[in-house]
């Protein structure tokens, strides 16, 4: 956003006027439980990130050169922490609009001793253009987005050209962007914007979907999806340059 517009912007807020803005999410309120709240409060300190604090140091921030793997919209974090915890020389950014989920990932991590696990409470697009560094993820997973499943909902979802664009930069060459999603329509959708994004490679020996690779755990409700005959697809694009 040009300063000119920012200005605009901050102006029309101030003076009661609504303006849309273009966000990677709709915002979901809730009710935290009080477990979620002292999470929160005991482990934002040393786990929270906060946009607001701009470019990330990965070394800094994880005491480590580790690789790092981004996560957006993890939910709950169940499986983000699962990772984490399978992979203690791998270092994991989740992000996520949803406070009581912010609340229960820390939780889970606290619990489970997890040490290599950051997380924003904040709009992905965001974090992405002003936090992470050009050629810095190794990974970036984006597991079962909204899939704004209505036809004229479907310029809202996350995978678009553009966005496809913008975290291309962020990764490392032979980074690897991952979705999954049980919509199959949305799973099509996300073929066709990769297949014609600049400089990615499709993993798929087939040029189309992968089998879930073993380091995304199965979660309960993709078992339930199984065990009701849905599908679930998982994309896997390589940065070539």
């Amino acid at each position: 956003m040009s300063e000119t517009s920012k200005t605009a912007l901050e102006q029309a807020e101030q003076e009661g006027k609504y303006i849309r803005k273009v966000r990677s999410f709709v915002k979901r309120e809730g009710r935290l439980t009080k477990g979620q709240a002292k999470a929160l409060e005991d482990n934002w300190p040393t786990m929270g990130l906060n946009h607001q604090d701009g470019l990330l140091d990965f070394t800094k921030v994880f005491g480590n050169d580790n690789p790092v793997v981004l996560e957006i919209g993890f939910g709950m974090g169940k499986s983000l922490v699962e990772m984490a915890k399978n992979a203690p020389n791998t270092n994991f950014i989740g992000i996520e609009v949803h406070r009581p989920g912010v609340g229960a990932c820390l939780m889970d991590a606290s619990e489970a001793g997890v040490t290599n696990l950051r997380v924003y409470e904040h709009d992905a697009v965001e974090v992405l253009a002003d936090c992470i560094a050009d050629s810095s993820l190794a990974k970036l997973q984006l597991f079962f987005p909204d899939p704004w499943h209505k036809k004229r909902h479907h310029k809202r979802r996350i995978v678009q050209p553009e966005f496809v664009e913008n975290l291309r930069s962020k990764l490392k060459i032979g980074g690897v962007f991952h979705m999954a999603t049980d919509w199959e329509n949305y799973a099509e959708h996300m073929l066709e914007v990769m297949t014609a994004a600049e400089k990615f490679k499709n993993q798929s020996e087939t040029n189309d979907y992968m089998p879930r690779p073993d380091d995304r755990p199965l979660t309960k409700f993709e078992q339930r999806g199984h065990r009701l005959g849905h599908g679930v697809w998982d994309l896997m694009f390589e940065r070539k340059v």
